[in-house]
């Protein structure tokens, strides 16, 4: 049998990067905390093997308590073609994260390009992921699900284009297509000339008449900068500044009854 991926961090949060601890952030806000404290420790044993990302879904082979290991699957909708394309010209269009992506990097204000379009990087309720395992536990999710998770989140931190993979682009679709730059279009927002008449004059030119509302962003949780600034090098009480702010930023997001 194939040997175990084991979970680096032995103790406390998985995922060290901006995106994976964006991730396991949004996981452990809506997911069940003790399926994922028992998921952890899967992660740590190395019970989990085999995990591969596709585009939308993520599979893994979980050893549980029976002789032969349990299938995995991490399902999300992830983002449809004609979307990615209106990405990957937004990206284009802007030099600093078409340098950043072409070198490897994956800048933390991408995600409010995504958002600025309507879009999410990462599920934000549980309704946006789908698990499944067969395994008689029927939690959602159940520890070998948390478990791949977990590991998934790691593997982020390796290799954070394998987000953008399980959403539907692989690193080299999205690289060739900012290598050849924003595409040839027609813009949508340009207004045809047209000659000007009196009668016309106070008429909404045909040009307008086409435009539409972007869907709206995904609501950006409190505290959202606190996660993916570099934090000073600043301590309250033994304690990183970020943390003490965090429940300032919590109390200015809500919203009086």
């Amino acid at each position: 049998m194939d040997e175990g991926i084991k979970a680096r961090t032995k103790r406390g949060s998985i995922g060290t990067q901006w995106w994976s601890r964006r991730f396991i952030d949004l996981l452990e806000s809506f997911a069940d905390k003790g399926r994922l404290s028992r998921g952890r420790t899967y992660a740590r044993k190395g019970q989990v093997y085999d995990l591969r990302v596709t585009p939308y879904e993520v599979t893994a082979k979980v050893r549980g308590s029976l002789p032969d290991p349990y299938e995995v699957a991490l399902g999300i909708e992830g983002i449809e073609p004609g979307n990615w394309r209106a990405v990957e010209k937004e990206l284009a269009s802007r030099a600093v994260f078409r340098a950043r992506l072409l070198a490897g990097e994956m800048p933390p204000e991408i995600e409010w390009v995504f958002a600025e379009l309507g879009l999410a990087l990462f599920p934000n309720t549980a309704a946006d992921l789908h698990l499944m395992c067969d395994c008689p536990d029927w939690g959602d999710p159940c520890k070998h699900a948390a478990a791949v998770l977990y590991l998934l989140a790691e593997a982020f931190d390796d290799d954070p284009f394998l987000i953008l993979e399980w959403n539907g682009r692989s690193r080299d679709q999205l690289l060739t297509a900012l290598r050849h730059g924003p595409a040839a279009a027609p813009d949508p927002l340009a207004i045809e000339d047209e000659p000007l008449s009196a009668t016309d004059f106070w008429t909404t030119p045909s040009g307008l008449a086409r435009l539409r509302d972007r869907p709206p962003a995904p609501p950006v949780p409190p505290g959202f900068i606190l996660q993916v600034a570099t934090p000073p090098p600043v301590k309250i009480r033994r304690r990183p500044l970020t943390d003490a702010l965090l429940p300032a930023y919590e109390a200015l997001a809500t919203k009086p009854e």
